[in-house]
């Protein structure tokens, strides 16, 4: 049982109900059915009518208005070829169809190793439509650790695996996050990338990977106070995407980006 303080404890709660909230979003990756790249002749694919193609710089999609398939920034009824062009790790949401509203599923156009790909997003999925939260760990205060950053004098950009096989990807490191776990004697050093603001992301392996939780999990802080440190929270540790779904292309951490312990708080593995 926890033994956090009262308003730690609620904070932690609200954060908790602020993140199944954005899961359960419109759209969201609960929702994804298909990740499926293009080919460079306008060919058919799995869940959304049309032909869909690409030169290596723009995408293309061909369909008549009697498909259904309308652009979700407009309205517009796809009749004839619509194109748009993006930039690596860009996505678009670009075309809708079916349903009662024309809206059920979402077509994302998106751009992956510079390669253009699609992924449909049906609000009727059920891992959309019967989700209830993402289980997790009873709070731990113990796994509340302060942590020193040691930025380095600049980023390093270390290649990475993802979720996808054929997608490879790029860790920004900008410092190392040097804490100790209770319980063991000695230091752990994890790359981080930093975010908006200043925050900072580590993406981590521990022991608990593939049994309580999924294979690896992320934990953002707060941006470092003027002495460096940062207060370091796994229960705030939160599943990627590709927790939920096998169409994801979400980073792997670094190399060495492991800790020797099992990590018992945050998000656990979905239970779907």
């Amino acid at each position: 049982m926890s033994t956090a303080p009262d308003a730690q404890l609620e904070r932690w709660r609200r954060f908790r109900s602020s993140r199944n909230t954005a899961l359960a979003a419109d759209y969201g990756w609960l929702t994804l059915t298909s990740f499926q790249w293009l080919e460079s002749q306008p060919s058919a694919v799995d869940l959304a009518p049309g032909l869909w193609s690409t030169d290596g710089t723009t995408a293309a999609l061909t369909a008549a208005a009697s498909d259904g398939l309308t652009l979700v920034e407009t309205g517009e009824p796809v009749d004839g070829t619509v194109t748009a062009q993006l930039a690596d790790e860009e996505s678009l949401m670009w075309v809708q169809f079916g349903g009662g509203d024309g809206k059920q599923v979402v077509v994302e156009l998106a751009m992956r190793a510079d390669k253009y790909a699609i992924r449909t997003r049906d609000s009727k999925s059920p891992v959309f439509t019967e989700f209830d939260g993402v289980p997790t760990f009873d709070y731990r205060p113990d796994l509340v650790v302060e942590a020193r950053f040691e930025a380095f004098a600049e980023p390093e950009d270390v290649p990475i695996a993802t979720a996808n096989p054929l997608v490879d990807g790029v860790h920004r490191s900008v410092g190392e996050l040097v804490f100790r776990l209770p319980g063991k004697d000695h230091e752990y050093r994890l790359h981080a990338e930093e975010e908006k603001l200043g925050a900072l992301t580590v993406t981590f392996h521990d022991e608990s990977n593939g049994d309580t939780t999924d294979e690896w999990r992320k934990v953002s802080t707060a941006r470092p106070r003027p002495d460096g440190t940062v207060i370091l929270d796994f229960n705030r540790a939160i599943n990627y995407p590709s927790a939920f779904t096998p169409y994801g292309t979400c980073p792997m951490p670094v190399k060495n980006n492991s800790l020797d312990a099992r990590i018992e708080a945050g998000e656990k593995q979905p239970a779907f």
